[in-house]
C-alpha cells in the first residue's frame, strides 16, 4: 500500500494525469495562450460582476426570447477575456434542475430539449444573454446566468414567465380521478402542462376561486379560494391558496389545474342548423383544414383573443363548453368565463376548431 500510494503522488506531481473532463478542459483549452502552452491563473485583483434582469422576463408559447445577462470588472480590465459562460435552469428553491447551455468564445453547446432552440447572444462587450427560440410552456422559470473566469466565479438569476392562464380539469370520470401522472398526461392532452404554485398563484390574485383541490407540476395539492365558505376550509380562514401538501403520485387521486399560454393560431365556430354529433364536429373542422380544439386552446383564445361565444361546442376531449367575455343574458353567470355543459353522451352541438395560423 504505501509504494501504491507513493506512486500516485509521484503521478500527480508530474502533472502527466489530465484534469476531469466535463466537455471542456479548464487548464489545456481555456487556460492556454494560444500556442500550447499552459498559463497559470492568479487572482488579478478585480471583482467580476454579473448583472441580469431585475424584473421578470415575459414571454409566450411559441415566441422566441432573450434572458439579458452583462458582466463587467471592477476595476474594469481593458480588452474581452477569454471566459465560460454556463446557462442552468433552476427549481424554485434556486438549487440546479437542469443544464441549458455552456459557451467558450464563439464555441457553444445546449442541452436536452434546449438543443437546437438555445444559443449565446454577444452584440456587446461583456454581453452574455440567452436567446431561447420557440419558447416552450416547460420553460416557464428561473434561469441562472454563471461566468467563469479562471479562479472567479460569479452568477446571476433571472425569471422568465409565460403569459398564460390557469384552468381546473376533470376527465369524464368525475372529480378526483386522476394521480399525478394521469394529471400530467390529461393537461398535456390539452394543450397545456401542469401549472406551478407561481401560475396558481397569479390565477387567484386575478380572481380564480375553485373550491377542488388539484395536483401542481411540483407534485403538491392545492386550490384557490377567493371568498371563504364552508366546504372550502371554513369560512373564519383567509381568502388564499389552500394546500394539502405533497401527496403520493401514484395513489393519491385529485383534479388537475393545467397551465396554457397565448396562441400561435386561431380558434373559431362552426355549425350547422342540426348541430353536429362529436365524430360529425371533428370532421367539420377537418374539412375546414383544422383539427378540433382542445380545452386548454378555447381557454387561451378567451383570455388573450377575446373570444366571446354565446354557443356551445364540442371539444377534443368530449366536452361541450363556450367562452363569455362579456356577460350577458341567457349566457350564463354574470362573471366572464368559460362555461361547461360537461361530458354528453348525446345531443348535437356547434364546435370549435382550431388552426395554426
Amino acid at each position: 500500500l504505501p509504494l501504491l500510494l507513493k506512486a500516485t503522488l509521484l503521478r500527480l506531481a508530474s502533472g502527466s494525469y489530465r484534469p476531469f473532463y466535463n466537455g471542456f478542459y479548464y487548464n489545456h483549452i481555456m487556460n492556454d495562450n494560444e500556442d500550447g502552452q499552459d498559463k497559470v491563473d492568479y487572482f488579478n485583483g478585480a471583482k467580476l460582476v454579473v448583472e441580469t434582469s431585475k424584473d421578470p422576463v415575459y414571454s409566450y408559447n411559441g415566441a422566441n426570447v432573450t434572458l439579458p445577462c452583462h458582466y463587467h470588472y471592477e476595476p474594469d480590465l481593458g480588452p474581452k477575456r477569454k471566459i465560460r459562460i454556463k446557462w442552468s435552469k433552476l427549481r424554485d428553491d434556486y438549487t440546479k434542475e437542469q443544464d441549458v447551455l455552456v459557451a467558450i468564445g464563439k464555441t457553444y453547446m445546449a442541452f436536452g430539449d434546449f438543443k437546437g432552440r438555445a444559443h449565446i447572444h454577444q452584440a456587446s462587450r461583456h454581453e452574455a444573454s440567452l436567446v431561447i427560440s420557440d419558447v416552450h410552456l416547460k420553460d416557464d422559470g428561473k434561469y441562472r446566468c454563471e461566468v467563469i473566469d479562471g479562479l472567479e466565479d460569479e452568477s446571476d438569476v433571472v425569471d422568465l414567465r409565460l403569459q398564460g392562464i390557469v384552468f381546473p380539469y376533470q376527465p369524464p370520470r368525475g372529480q378526483y380521478r386522476l394521480n399525478f401522472h394521469e394529471a400530467e398526461q390529461v393537461c398535456q392532452d390539452q394543450g397545456a402542462i401542469l401549472a406551478n404554485f407561481n401560475q396558481l398563484f397569479q390565477a387567484w390574485s386575478e380572481g380564480l376561486d375553485w373550491c377542488n383541490a388539484g395536483w401542481l407540476a411540483d407534485g403538491t395539492v392545492q386550490y384557490p379560494i377567493r371568498l371563504p365558505r364552508k366546504p372550502c376550509g371554513g369560512v373564519h380562514l383567509a381568502p388564499g391558496i389552500r394546500s394539502y401538501g405533497p401527496r403520493h403520485r401514484h395513489l393519491h387521486r385529485f383534479d388537475a389545474f393545467c397551465f396554457s399560454s397565448a396562441l400561435k393560431g386561431e380558434v373559431f365556430y362552426l355549425d350547422r342548423l342540426a348541430g353536429m354529433t362529436l365524430e360529425e364536429a371533428k370532421q367539420s373542422c377537418q374539412d375546414a383544414g383544422a383539427e378540433i380544439a382542445r380545452v386548454g386552446q378555447l381557454y387561451s383564445a378567451w383570455k388573450f383573443l377575446g373570444l366571446d361565444r354565446c354557443s356551445a361546442g364540442w371539444l377534443a376531449d368530449g366536452s361541450v363548453r363556450y367562452p363569455i367575455v362579456t356577460p350577458r343574458a341567457n349566457c350564463g353567470p354574470a362573471e366572464p368565463g368559460v362555461r361547461s355543459f360537461g361530458f354528453p353522451s348525446k345531443g348535437r352541438f356547434g364546435v370549435f376548431c382550431y388552426r395554426e395560423r
